[in-house]
């Protein structure tokens, strides 16, 4: 007699779970038909890529520096005991540009821009703006929303390759110039075993993916949040929980549909 409402409870939740799943799935589509209105006001996306992406990115650099750093020392440090610190350069190129680049900066970028967009876009539900936009007959999701999931998805590939970069050059300062590791060597294995299309470009290919994935899960929050100030703080706080297990899931799936070929 116990289980039957266990079972209840489980099923109630999980078609309340596929119920939300479906919501933001319907939401998101709005948002990407959305777009073309949203290039006709160029000069709002202009400004929401400023937002999202240009504040964001002290953090972005200063932490792919961090990365470089530390990756440089733990990768010289496990293949110098196998004599193979001529491919430290490689390991570390690949390393950022396929995996750590795109996914750190998605996990950052949810962090600052993500909260940001959730609590900008709630307390302007808990004002009423969006309400009082639909009282005007303005579109809220073309005029408010989709600029900033514009900008969210053309940022993220911009700042995942400046992470990646400043990270190489972190591992060139303590490779080359503070460990001793040829500096010719260094840079051309990258040049000859570094391909740019499927290294690259499917690097950048993922961080577009994890953009448009952080801004609409950002965006939703905020767009179905309670107007209270304590639903926009328990928005924020789920739009980092399910925009980091988001990336962690799709990086998965991308690297196995982008990478298990030779």
């Amino acid at each position: 007699m116990k289980f039957a409402p266990m079972v209840e409870r489980v099923g109630a939740q999980t078609l309340q779970l596929m119920r939300g799943f479906g919501h933001a799935a319907f939401f998101t589509w709005d948002l990407i038909r959305a777009i073309p209105a949203a290039l006709r006001r160029f000069g709002l996306v202009v400004a929401q890529i400023h937002a999202v992406g240009n504040l964001s990115l002290l953090i972005i650099l200063a932490s792919g520096t961090a990365v470089g750093f530390v990756l440089a020392l733990q990768m010289y440090y496990a293949l110098v005991t196998y004599g193979a610190t001529e491919s430290l350069g490689l390991i570390v190129n690949l390393s950022l540009v396929r995996e750590l680049g795109p996914v750190v900066t998605a996990l950052l970028f949810a962090g600052r821009a993500g909260t940001s967009l959730t609590a900008e876009i709630g307390l302007m539900k808990a004002g009423e703006q969006l309400a009082a936009m639909e009282m005007m007959a303005v579109d809220p999701k073309s005029r408010i929303l989709a600029p900033r999931f514009l900008a969210g998805a053309v940022s993220m590939p911009l700042l995942a390759t400046l992470f990646s970069a400043v990270g190489i050059l972190g591992a060139y300062v303590v490779a080359v110039l503070l460990i001793g590791v040829d500096s010719g060597n260094f840079w051309s294995i990258m040049q000859s075993r570094v391909d740019v299309w499927r290294d690259v470009g499917n690097g950048v290919v993922k961080s577009f993916c994890f953009g448009l994935v952080c801004t609409a899960v950002a965006l939703y929050q905020g767009h179905e949040t309670q107007a209270t100030p304590e639903g926009v703080a328990y928005a924020t706080t789920r739009t980092v929980v399910i925009s980091s297990l988001s990336v962690l899931a799709l990086d998965f799936v991308l690297t196995a549909l982008m990478f298990s070929t030779p």
